[in-house]
């Protein structure tokens, strides 16, 4: 079964280190044209930075970095690695810095660029695309915070709620456990409520 991590969005930081300024820019790419686009857009921003160093990983595609002019091995490659274990793909990641004045040296730029990358992908978050089972279900308003811990738990998303007499919630859970989910909700009703199977759908889900 295909299942890989995307950034969910956008993600921004900006992190102060002895006066040098970082700022973290984080986007989901489908293509390396995309990745160099905004690569480009950013540089052309922040003409007036002292280096943008960048980074991009493509699924079933190629792995790029820059250092911009730091020391070598100081800035692009460490920001690939912060996605590489984050197990992140389909993602471009630029950071820009300011100089402060005071040089920082090897150790001190790894953690920085390390840093600053790491701190723009959380502020992304992270969205998993895979195939998703679509379920549709009531409850009531005093059992909705419980429903959405059930889904979570399952690792699923909520998708949709509708506020009635009743809760509607549409909620998406990985396939292979959607049959648990709906006999976990049909328990804890007491066979009151049974979800009900509303498609399958692959796309990226924020969790």
């Amino acid at each position: 079964m295909t299942e890989y991590c995307v950034p969910a969005g956008a993600g921004e930081t900006e992190y102060v280190e002895k006066r040098s300024r970082f700022l973290g820019h984080v986007r989901p790419v489908e293509s390396e044209e995309e990745a160099r686009a905004f690569i480009a857009a950013v540089k052309k921003e922040h003409y007036d930075a002292r280096h943008n160093c960048w980074c991009y990983l493509l699924k079933d595609g190629p792995e790029r970095y820059s250092d911009d002019g730091e020391p070598q091995g100081t800035a692009g490659i460490p920001m690939l690695e912060v996605f590489r274990r984050e197990g992140m793909t389909n993602a471009v990641c630029v950071v820009t810095r300011y100089f402060g004045g005071v040089l920082l040296g090897a150790g001190g730029l790894l953690r920085a660029y390390t840093k600053s990358a790491k701190d723009a992908l959380d502020a992304a978050g992270k969205a998993v695309v895979r195939r998703w089972v679509a379920l549709e279900f009531a409850c009531s308003y005093s059992a909705l915070e419980r429903m959405k811990q059930e889904i979570a738990a399952c690792g699923g998303a909520l998708d949709a709620l509708e506020y009635g007499a009743e809760v509607s919630l549409r909620a998406l859970l990985p396939e292979e456990r959607s049959e648990a989910f709906r006999a976990r909700i049909f328990d804890l009703s007491g066979g009151a409520t049974m979800p009900r199977p509303a498609g399958e759908v692959f796309r990226a889900v924020r969790l």
